[in-house]
This record gives C-alpha cells, sequence and structure tokens, in this order.
C-alpha cells in the first residue's frame, strides 16, 4: 500500500471522529470517540481555534517528521528508534501498544455499525418510529422513547442494551457479542490477506465518504433549523479558550486523523522510495484532513439543529406556547420567554456521547426518501472504512511482534489468528450492558495521554539526541531541499512546549474536577454526568500506563543488560548515491542554527 493509500484510510477517522466526537460543550480530560471525544466536547469553533492552531505547530510537522523517519532509516517504528538509541525502543513498543488498545476497542465501533446494517434491510427501520407497548388493556407508546426519541431510543437501548451505571450487574448482549466476532473476523481475513491486496480498494473505501458526505449536506441545510446548528457551531465562547481540556482534545484529535504516534507512519514511510517527496504529501493530506473536518462538523450540525429545533418545539407545544409564533433567534415571543424550554440545552445534550454518529446520521436518514438504501450505503460505507483504518492500526502492532522477533519460527498467519482471537475475548467486556461505559473508560484513557507523551519523546528524541543537524542533512539527500526554521523551531521548541503545557494544565484540571463519565438515564431521555467510582480511575491509571511504561522500563532493561538483544543493523539508504545526484555539498551552518538549532560549526 502506497503511503497516499495508508493517508486515505486514516481520513476515516477523521470522518468517524469528528461525527461522534468533535464538538460538545463539555466535559473532563480528553473523552475521546465519546469525546464526549473532542470537539463536541468542546463546543464549536472555540473548539476549531486550537484545532487549527494544533495543526500548524503540532499536526503537520510532527506527520513531516514521522514520514521523514520512516524513509530515511527504512524501518518500522521499533527498529527507527532502537537505531537511533538502543534505549529508546520502549517508544517504538509503546506506540505498538496503543495501536493495539486502540483498535481493541474500536472494532466494537465495527460491530455497532454491523449491527445496524444488518437491520438497514428492515422496513420500515427499525430506529424511524417508537415502539408499542403493552400495558394493562391498553397500547402506548414506549415512555422512554417519547422523552428520547426513536434514533436515541435504538441506540441506548436496542443497540447497547445499557445498564443504569458503571457499577451496574453486567449483563452480555448476545446480539453485539455476534457482531464483535464477525469484526474481528472480517479484521482477521484482512490483515491476512495483506497490504498489497488492499491497498487498491482503498481508494473507493476512502473517497466514498465525500460522495455520502456531499449527499447528507444537501439534506441537512435543507431541513429546518439547521442554521441554528451552525450557528451553535461557528459562534464561538471565547472563555471555553481557557479550558485545557479543549487543547488537549484538540491535540488528541490530531494525532487521531492524522495518525500521528501510532508508529504506522513511520511503518508505512519506510516503504516509500528514497526520492519521495514526503513534506508535499504531508501538506497536502494535513489541509485535506483539516477541510474534511469543517465540512464534516458542518454536516453534523445542520442535523443537530432540526434534532434541537423539534425537540424545542415539542417542548414549548407541550407547554402551551403556539409553535408556529415562536422563533429560535430574537425577539423571542414572551410566552416562549417565560418556559423553561431552553434551545442550547437541547443542542447540546444532543451532541452528547460515543453513539452521537449513529443518533444524528439516522435521523437523517430518517428524512430521506427509501431511507433504507441510504441507510445500506451508510452503514456499509462505515464498515468498510473501519476495517481499512482497523487494518492498518492491527498491522503495526502485529508488524511490532514480528519486529522484536517475541515468536521467531512462528508463521504471520498463527500470530495474527492469536492476536485477533485474544482481542475478541477481550473485547467482549465491551458487549454487556456496561461495556458503553468500559468503551468510554477505554476510549477516554488508554491513547489520548499516551498519544501525546509519545509524540513529546519522538520531537525530543530528533531534537537533541539524533540531532536537527543530522536530520536536516537526511532531508536534504531524499528530497533535495533542507528544512526550513519553521519546521526545526516547531520540532525542538513550539511542539514541545505546547504537549508539554497541555499535558500538565490537564493533569491539574483533572485533579481539580475528578473524573466523570456520561450515564443514560432512562427516566430523562438523555445522558447526565456521573463521578467515576475509585476503581474505575484505577483502570484509568493502568490503562494510561500500559504503554507508556516500556520507554523507561525498556531503558532500564537496555541499559542494565537484563536481556541481550542484537544490535539493529541499518537498512539500506544511498546516501552517497543521492548526494551525487543532487551535487549536494556540505552545508554551513548559520548563527540561527548553531544558536538556537543546536548546528555545529
Amino acid at each position: 500500500m502506497t503511503l497516499l493509500e495508508q493517508r486515505l484510510t486514516i481520513l476515516y477517522y477523521t470522518f468517524l471522529h469528528i461525527s461522534s466526537e468533535a464538538y460538545e460543550p463539555r466535559r473532563l480530560f480528553l473523552d475521546n470517540l465519546d469525546r464526549q471525544k473532542c470537539g463536541l466536547n468542546n463546543d464549536n469553533w472555540a473548539f476549531l481555534i486550537p484545532y487549527a492552531i494544533m495543526i500548524a505547530v503540532e499536526g503537520i510537522p510532527l506527520f513531516y517528521l514521522e514520514l521523514a523517519v520512516g524513509q530515511r532509516l527504512r524501518k518500522g517504528a521499533i527498529g527507527s528508534w532502537n537505531q537511533i538509541s538502543p534505549y529508546l525502543v520502549g517508544i517504538g513498543i509503546a506506540s505498538a501498544m496503543v495501536s493495539f488498545n486502540v483498535a481493541l476497542y474500536y472494532n466494537t465501533i465495527m460491530a455497532w455499525c454491523l449491527i445496524y446494517l444488518v437491520q438497514s434491510f428492515m422496513n420500515p427501520l427499525p430506529w424511524s418510529t417508537c415502539p408499542m407497548e403493552t400495558v394493562g388493556n391498553v397500547t402506548i407508546v414506549n415512555e422512554e422513547c417519547q422523552r428520547s426519541g426513536p434514533t436515541t431510543y435504538f441506540w441506548y437501548r436496542e443497540t447497547l442494551q445499557i445498564a443504569p451505571s458503571i457499577d451496574s450487574p453486567s449483563v452480555i448482549n448476545w446480539k453485539l457479542a455476534v457482531a464483535l466476532l464477525f469484526a474481528w473476523l472480517m479484521v482477521y481475513l484482512c490483515v491476512i490477506k495483506g497490504i498489497k491486496s488492499s491497498g487498491k480498494v482503498v481508494y473507493v473505501t476512502a473517497t466514498f465518504p465525500y460522495l455520502v458526505l456531499i449527499i447528507f449536506f444537501f439534506r441537512g441545510v435543507t431541513l429546518k433549523g439547521f442554521d441554528k446548528g451552525l450557528e451553535h457551531l461557528f459562534v464561538p465562547e471565547w472563555k471555553r479558550l481557557l479550558d485545557p481540556v479543549v487543547w488537549l482534545d484538540a491535540a488528541t484529535q490530531i494525532f487521531y486523523s492524522f495518525g500521528l504516534a501510532f508508529g504506522c507512519l513511520i511503518a508505512f514511510a519506510s516503504y516509500n522510495p528514497v526520492r519521495s517527496n514526503f513534506v508535499k504529501e504531508a501538506i497536502i493530506v494535513s489541509i485535506a484532513d483539516f477541510l474534511t473536518s469543517i465540512f464534516t462538523a458542518v454536516v453534523v450540525f445542520s442535523i443537530l439543529g432540526y434534532k434541537a429545533t423539534m425537540a424545542y418545539e415539542d417542548c414549548l407545544d407541550k407547554q402551551g406556547v403556539p409553535t408556529n409564533i415562536t422563533t429560535l433567534g430574537k425577539p423571542v415571543p414572551i410566552a416562549a420567554q417565560n418556559s423553561t424550554c431552553n434551545f442550547k440545552s437541547f443542542i447540546e445534550d444532543s451532541a452528547v456521547g460515543t453513539g452521537m454518529a449513529f443518533i444524528v446520521f439516522t435521523e437523517a436518514i430518517n428524512q430521506f426518501p427509501v431511507a433504507q438504501l441510504w441507510s445500506i450505503l451508510f452503514f456499509l460505507m462505515l464498515v468498510t472504512l473501519g476495517i481499512d483504518s482497523l487494518f492498518g492500526t492491527l498491522e503495526g502492532a502485529i508488524t511490532s511482534i514480528n519486529d522484536l522477533m517475541l515468536f521467531p519460527g512462528v508463521r504471520k498467519e498463527i500470530i495474527c489468528s492469536t492476536v485477533c482471537l485474544v482481542s475478541y475475548f477481550i473485547a467482549l467486556c465491551f458487549a454487556t450492558s456496561t461495556g458503553p461505559y468500559v468503551f468510554d473508560l477505554f476510549d477516554s484513557y488508554c491513547a489520548n495521554i499516551p498519544l501525546l507523551l509519545i509524540a513529546l519523546s519522538e520531537c525530543l528524541v530528533i531534537s537533541y539526541k539524533y540531532g536537527l543537524q543530522r536530520f536536516s542533512d537526511d532531508i536534504e539527500l531524499m528530497i533535495g531541499v533542507r528544512p526550513n526554521y519553521f519546521w526545526m523551531f516547531c520540532w525542538r521548541f513550539a511542539g514541545p512546549i505546547a504537549m508539554l503545557v497541555i499535558f500538565v494544565a490537564s493533569l491539574i484540571e483533572m485533579f481539580n474536577k475528578g473524573s466523570v463519565y456520561g450515564v443514560w438515564d432512562a427516566n430523562l431521555g438523555l445522558t447526565v454526568t456521573k463521578q467515576l467510582p475509585w476503581w474505575c480511575q484505577l483502570i484509568a491509571a493502568v490503562l494510561i500506563l500500559s504503554s507508556l511504561i516500556f520507554i523507561p522500563v525498556m531503558a532500564f532493561v537496555k541499559y542494565f543488560r537484563l536481556i541481550e538483544w542484537k544490535e539493529e543493523v541499518p537498512a539500506f539508504f544511498p546516501a552517497e548515491t543521492l548526494a551525487e545526484e543532487r551535487n549536494i555539498v556540505p552545508h554551513e551552518s548559520t548563527f540561527i542554527e548553531r544558536h538556537l538549532f543546536g548546528f555545529e560549526s
């Protein structure tokens, strides 16, 4: 698979994450896919501003750095960092562990998609209307569904079969367990088929979402109240810029959508031709990724505006306020002013949770003619793109197992089947009535902080251990041009400082406000916030350390020679040939390079 093909698969993260995570007004310390996941979490334009800034100082520079490392050293993440220094092999292992942890819970999303895909063949769609129930001799509409709406009810009650809290007794969700089995089977088959066979499919599966998004965009902007959804997105709450959680979420969203610090970029770049212009690719993909994020947010919030408008008008109607004379803007009729209905609360509540993508887009699908067709296309798209993304993520973890020579002589098929089987049984913890809360726990803690610190380590290693002078020489050999001062400033100062400040501020915020999670309240028909139990906070700490612990531990093991590892053999790199081709002469360092970037005279 070419680097472009691999980057196309990573755009899937932007599509699903923005729609499920990226703009919501609340919450704590990096709530990821339910961020509740990133932006939805952080409201609106007040998230896009940090997001754009972090792309400039963190996203594109780190993307550039990882592509350069992989293309120059011709190895995966573990081999590359081990070659730079034997004490740094833990960075590569940490990346592999994050990839495994993310694949472990992310495949649950594919199981959800499979459930929706299968039920998309039903007529009418099961989430289009509320179910009826018999009370005595009377048949009435389910009250919980009336409070929450059919799409929200179907998500929480029919798909997740969710428990009242994470402390509740756990019951297996057999429908989800079977879907999860099929999801892992598909991932296994993709990994076995290998990179080359799946690469060409990515051109279809990664571009098809744009067609679907465009269709949903034109449908969304014709729905009643769409403009209020866009207003909620683009009118900033400036005070949110002072919240470190917003900045951490922006940074983490970039890691997911760009694939940074997972190790996959380094691994795939190692297959690039040594003369490939990865800088051009990095800039093009980064801009496309950002614009995709904005466009997806517009689609999502146009539908959220419609959903909130319907809920707001229904609330007014129940209080006897004629909806035909009310307006969501200003001025508002006196009768509406005196009511307890609040449009902002409705749109914020409708934008909460991991399932926001499922709730919002199924709401839009209900408004389409031939809804079954659009539902099948939409969830088939999510399944295919998810498999592509998970293939790359899991391939990185399995490649790391091979690089470490943990099981020499064992065929790849055996390793793959073992990893997938073990992953399935671990992932069964997500296929229970408390599984959605466990999923949120994984999503919030197993990757966000580790990715931030892994990326910080990468910048520090290249800037101070490998050296920017040597790194610049390598880049000049590969593309014929040395990196300018902006890139070097971001690698050495701006990126590390930004990541360190965000990390420290987020820890302070977390300890001050505590760790919370969203709970489905059947009586209210919406999610409410509760404090995480102490044992969940302990699990959260374990999830964070499950990958980061390898960085100091492997340095300790290497230093005291507790385990004997063979010295990393550098891969072939035609430095002399490239220097001769490009007529490269020794670079004379400037005053700024010597005093600011650590160049030698």
